[in-house]
């Protein structure tokens, strides 16, 4: 009976042009909670939505560009889960994660974006008398250890950094007035524990040299890694994941949420202009290499 209603559901979806004929680039928009995405739902056209073993997405166009958006629900079970349901009946052409975290770099404030070069689970480790160290589980589809370290596609990450030009963010009010969001690039790092902890945050950023910490992102990584589908996690920062996380969550949260939606737009914005030539269109070749050595930018948008 199972195997007949999903039948049934990949026959409905197969009806939807551009969503799983494996022809049409439809992009993968995550993020865990309502506030990170709905911006970008408010910009969808010719909207269909499809509930698929309880959860549910939605698709439709961003200008001439096929997105799936949905919604995670927070943690990382809840994230692998959806990204694997996702991948399983829309086929991105790659999947992009938007949302809030807290800020573990100290040059950095609420309000400022991290792009995730890499992302890391900081809970993965092994207990030991001395402590604990990093611990690396098997992919399951080729037996081989997975990296600490899951790095973020080289291809979205240009594109990230073309998508700061022309790009419009609110400003941050804080204490001293009205500030630009900086938009940076790092790790970032995905644990299913809260972090609200100077101590913890020392502890992250000496650990991974994070900037950010947030409960989904690594899994989401993980799951594409390990299928070899290209991902990007972009984060902007409602808290510095100290002991004044709840009150800066109440005033940042909103703001970071929606910067990192519409920082996400632009992205695909670009991704649907086509900035990077296709090779079987007889452009320059594509960089798809996983994880290159690039150097970071760093912005302010204007």
């Amino acid at each position: 009976m199972r195997r007949c209603v999903l039948l049934m559901v990949s026959v409905i979806l197969a009806s939807v042009p551009g969503v799983v004929d494996g022809k049409t680039p439809v992009t993968a928009i995550l993020g865990a909670f309502g506030e990170e995405v709905e911006i970008i739902e408010a910009q969808l056209e010719q909207t269909q939505s499809h509930t698929l073993l309880g959860m549910d997405f939605v698709t439709g166009m961003l200008k001439e560009r096929r997105v799936v958006l949905v919604q995670t629900g927070i943690g990382k079970v809840n994230a692998a889960m959806t990204t694997a349901l996702l991948i399983h009946e829309f086929r991105p052409s790659e999947v992009i994660f938007t949302g809030i975290a807290g800020g573990i770099d100290p040059c950095l404030s609420p309000g400022d974006i991290v792009v995730a070069e890499k992302v890391a689970h900081h809970d993965l480790v092994i207990y030991t008398e001395q402590g604990f160290d990093e611990y690396q589980v098997r992919n399951p589809l080729t037996g081989r250890h997975n990296p600490v370290f899951l790095p973020t596609d080289t291809r979205l990450l240009n594109l990230a950094e073309r998508a700061t030009d022309r790009l419009h963010l609110e400003k941050i009010v804080t204490n001293h007035g009205e500030r630009i969001p900086r938009i940076v690039t790092g790790t970032i790092v995905s644990g299913d524990a809260f972090v609200a902890s100077t101590a913890k945050r020392a502890e992250l950023r000496r650990r991974f040299e994070a900037r950010a910490v947030e409960m989904e992102g690594a899994a989401v990584g993980q799951v594409c890694f390990q299928q070899q589908l290209p991902f990007l996690v972009v984060r902007s920062l409602s808290n510095t994941a100290d002991s004044d996380v709840h009150m800066d969550t109440v005033r940042f949260n909103e703001v970071a949420a929606h910067n990192s939606a519409r920082y996400v737009l632009r992205i695909v914005e670009l991704l649907e202009a086509g900035s990077f030539p296709d090779p079987a269109l007889g452009g320059q070749a594509i960089d798809k290499q996983r994880g290159a050595p690039r150097g970071p930018f760093i912005v302010a948008t204007p």
